[in-house]
């Protein structure tokens, strides 16, 4: 089966004082942690998320979760993290 590429431009969008202006949103530059992302767009010369207008904020508490280059965080034993309610719940189920 072939990937699905999508590819998302900002037609319409308009470069304010403010930022980026696209759809009555004012949109933010891309962060650092961003770059090889996907969902990157370039818009004159910066580079924007069109799936969030703050990607620092979706950044902030850990990895952005539209990000498309980066994978679920491993633990120390090489499991990928359960939320412990869920666990719980498997575990009584006999899962």
């Amino acid at each position: 089966m072939a990937k699905k590429v999508v590819v998302a431009s900002l037609e319409g969008a308009v470069k304010t004082d403010e930022g980026l202006k696209y759809k009555g949103v004012i949109m933010e530059p891309i962060v650092e942690k961003c770059e090889g992302c996907e969902r990157v767009v370039p818009f004159e010369e910066e580079k924007f998320c069109p799936s969030y207008a703050q990607p620092a904020r979706k950044w902030a508490h850990g990895v952005c979760n539209f990000a498309t280059h980066v994978r679920a965080a491993v633990d120390k034993e090489g499991k990928v993290k359960v939320n412990p309610l869920k666990a719980s719940k498997r575990a009584a189920r006999g899962r």
